[in-house]
């Protein structure tokens, strides 16, 4: 069965840390672009950041550079969100997507034509 499966996510408060797991299952991660994506509640789903499928390219988005850092393990076929210095703002439901797109074109995609998303994780940011 081919599926991506987020986990690590929880509750954390303001300042801590969180690191987001994406296991690919059924297919090899190796050759596809990665992306995170966020949605809050009543907002519509953001995408924060993506790493390449080659030479571990990243982009982060204004809203958590400097905070999230991506990064990925082709031996376990896992991509990780390591989430730094987390605010309320933070608060959405995040998820994980596969394309075999280049990085740089990954965001410009509508959400039908990516080729496989994870389910979801809860991330909740509150004292």
């Amino acid at each position: 069965q081919v599926q991506l499966v987020e986990s690590g996510g929880g509750l954390v408060q303001p300042g801590g840390s969180l690191r987001l797991s994406c296991a690919a299952s059924g297919f090899s991660l190796d050759t596809y672009t990665i992306g995170w994506f966020r949605q809050a509640p009543g907002k519509e789903r953001e995408g924060i950041g993506c790493i390449s499928s080659d030479d571990g390219e990243t982009y982060q988005a204004d809203s958590v550079k400097g905070r999230f850092t991506i990064s990925r393990d082709n031996a376990k076929n896992t991509v990780y969100l390591q989430m730094n210095s987390l605010r309320p703002e933070d608060t959405a439901v995040y998820y994980c997507a596969a394309d075999l797109s280049p990085w740089y074109q990954f965001f410009l995609k509508d959400r039908d034509e990516v080729d496989y998303w994870g389910q979801g994780t809860q991330v909740t940011v509150s004292s």
